[in-house]
């Protein structure tokens, strides 16, 4: 058990917090609270929060009491841990157990960069595995592929066909079918065509989902707290 009192203490460094649709993965389209924690240390090329980034940057630092107070009286159950990257807070890992153990669905998105093994079994985790378009392709951490299962999903973002080939060769080569439940290809918004992504995957019968940013479609890409 997570000693409640002690996170109530921690401080973190947010960059926003919002409810709104989850755009993404498998549970795309349900409300959602947001904790968009602040810094990565990774720069993707087509990366969409470069708001969220700098990891010297005091953004907004709230206290664990004040995100625990917002996340319940928003009366939403499925939470959702972003960033940046939020494993880059060691506070992070307290506060998804403590939800855990209350009752809430919790899904960490992750670059899958830093170390995964400490996150609570029960947080659902979204790992990335960055594709050469990205050029951050040498920070993937492949070790981190051993702690996920069924509940887990990876991502790979495919910007052209190159991406779209290293992914599938990544799929076979690291057998991620016996490790995750779902693979998710993400095209980049306005430069890998959906429909183009489509037909490759049905060609070559690829084991994955068609992730489309579904809040991007609602709002806009540029609108933020979404």
């Amino acid at each position: 058990m997570v000693n409640l009192d002690v996170i109530l203490k921690y401080k973190y460094n947010v960059s926003e917090l919002f409810v709104s649709i989850q755009g993404e993965g498998t549970r795309a389209g349900l409300p959602c609270f947001f904790v968009r924690l602040h810094g990565c240390e990774l720069r993707c090329r087509w990366c969409d929060t470069p708001y969220a980034l700098d990891l010297k940057e005091r953004a907004t630092i709230i206290s664990g009491e004040d995100i625990l107070n917002k996340i319940r009286s928003s009366g939403i159950k499925f939470v959702t841990i972003t960033g940046g990257e939020p494993l880059n807070q060691r506070a992070v890992l307290p506060l998804m157990k403590y939800l855990c153990e209350n009752d809430f669905t919790v899904v960490l998105e992750t670059n899958g960069h830093l170390d995964i093994s400490e996150v609570d079994k029960k947080v659902i985790k979204i790992m990335d595995l960055k594709c050469p378009g990205s050029k951050m392709e040498k920070f993937n951490n492949y070790k981190n592929i051993e702690y996920l299962d069924k509940k887990d999903e990876i991502k790979f973002v495919i910007a052209d066909q190159a991406d779209y080939n290293w992914a599938k060769n990544k799929i076979y080569e690291l057998n991620l079918q016996k490790y995750v439940g779902t693979i998710l290809f993400s095209p980049v918004w306005k430069e890998c065509d959906p429909a183009q992504l489509s037909e490759w995957i049905l060609k070559d019968n690829l084991p994955v989902r068609l992730n489309l940013q579904l809040h991007k479609y609602i709002w806009g890409p540029d609108k933020r707290g979404v």
